[in-house]
């Protein structure tokens, strides 16, 4: 019987012998006991849930076939190519751009049966209209993607508006206009609007758990998008989903409960089955570049703030459900104590704090599992995303890059200070849940 530790404190662990090789067994504690030799019980639990929908499963199809296929083109390129159009992307764009004329031609021909048509004509040009203004091309709107949740702008926070800028210049792009400030696992960076403005969403559940070297990495591989020419970002083409997508939700068959039901969806099968064909085809002409565009962007997370803080990104998303069921254990705690501690007003340890440590406990171990896990599901983020562990096997498996951009510990607190109210609120949030 091997002695060994977890992470809760360093309290010793029995770590028993692999039934079916006999070598000693890996993790224990809180964290799942494997055998490292041989993987089992590497996935104790059930795959990932079947994605519903037949489009997301075919794009889920899709995407582990791109990224495993990229992986083997792109392992030995230097990460500076860009991800560029080309004949994918050129003619996902006219795709796109025919979605739009398509809602368009309805706006048109309602407008001339209202105008030159009478009696039905005149009521089936209404309909057209109301159809084509519901499938009109959405630029999103700044205002609505931050709403409820904290808000950062240049007055409120030079410091980090600035380091912002840096990293964004260094990858060769601009910076942003806003930063929202939520309590996700993750980070992104989206443009809303007829003028395109770029809002920045930290969420401190990745945030907090990163080193000031790993947040310059995670914000690399955030503009690295725009640097490489991620066509899914782009406006005519995201526009375009955005409407097949209201196009499919009009569509969705109703449950059949009547006659009636099952006439309506044995009418809008055949409208049905071209919406799906059409997302199909764009899906297939735009995900194996945006596939490229994020193993590009994680060789520019690498390039800007170092092979190793890119890699430790990458580690933190790959036990993101860790971190995500480290928030819930502290909303449901936070509910039991006051707010003023939950959001560590009382001298104790804050909610970000703790998550923090939590997630610098997950020994190295269970980073290790988690790679073989996802490798064997084929994970990914989701279906625009490579699987994890080929980007994680991209990044160090490239000659190591030293950072362009150092967050020193002085610059690093004056940003933290900058994001402190915001902190506090959401750590108010989380308590109340």
């Amino acid at each position: 019987m091997i002695r060994t530790a977890d992470d809760t404190g360093g309290r010793p662990v029995s770590a028993a012998p692999c039934p079916d090789c006999g070598a000693a067994t890996t993790g224990g504690g809180v964290y799942v006991s494997w055998c490292a030799a041989c993987d089992w019980n590497v996935d104790p639990g059930a795959p990932d849930e079947e994605p519903r929908g037949r489009v997301e499963r075919v794009r889920r199809r899709l995407a582990r076939r791109h990224g495993e296929q990229l992986f083997a083109e792109l392992r030995e390129a230097d990460g500076g190519e860009s991800a560029g159009r080309g004949r994918s992307g050129r003619l996902a764009t006219a795709l796109a751009l025919a979605v739009h004329g398509f809602t368009f031609a309805l706006l048109a021909a309602g407008i001339a049966l209202v105008v030159l048509g009478e009696g039905f004509h005149a009521v089936l040009g209404a309909v057209l209209v109301l159809l084509a203004v519901l499938l009109r091309p959405r630029f999103g709107s700044l205002r609505r993607a931050v709403a409820h949740r904290p808000v950062l702008r240049r007055a409120d926070a030079p410091h980090l508006f600035a380091l912002l800028d840096e990293v964004a210049g260094t990858v060769g792009t601009a910076g942003v206009s806003t930063v929202a400030v939520s309590t996700e696992v993750n980070a992104s960076v989206e443009s809303h609007g007829v003028r395109r403005r770029r809002l920045l969403t930290v969420g401190l559940g990745l945030w907090e758990t990163l080193s000031p070297q790993e947040r310059i990495a995670l914000l690399g591989h955030e503009f690295g998008h725009y640097a490489h020419g991620d066509t899914r970002h782009g406006l005519v083409i995201a526009s375009a989903f955005e409407t097949l997508g209201t196009w499919a939700y009009a569509l969705a068959p109703r449950p059949s409960e009547s006659l009636f039901d099952d006439a309506a969806n044995l009418m809008t099968a055949p409208f049905r089955l071209a919406v799906d064909g059409v997302t199909h085809l764009l899906d297939h002409l735009t995900l194996r570049q945006s596939q490229r565009a994020e193993y590009l962007a994680d060789g520019t997370a690498a390039r800007v703030g170092g092979t190793e803080a890119a890699a430790s990104v990458m580690d933190r998303l790959l036990c993101a459900g860790v971190l995500e069921r480290a928030l819930e254990r502290e909303a449901v705690a936070g509910r039991t104590r006051r707010s003023g501690r939950a959001a560590g007003e009382d001298g104790g340890p804050t909610v970000w704090e703790r998550v923090a440590r939590h997630a610098a406990a997950v020994p190295e171990s269970e980073y290790e599992r988690l790679r073989r896990r996802g490798e064997r599901r084929g994970h990914s983020v989701d279906a625009t995303h490579p699987p994890t562990h080929l980007r994680h096997r991209m990044i160090t498996g490239r000659p190591v890059r030293e950072p362009l951009l150092v967050l020193d510990a002085a610059r690093a607190a004056l940003v933290d200070a900058e994001l402190d109210a915001a902190r506090r609120t959401l750590a108010r949030e989380l308590s109340k849940g």
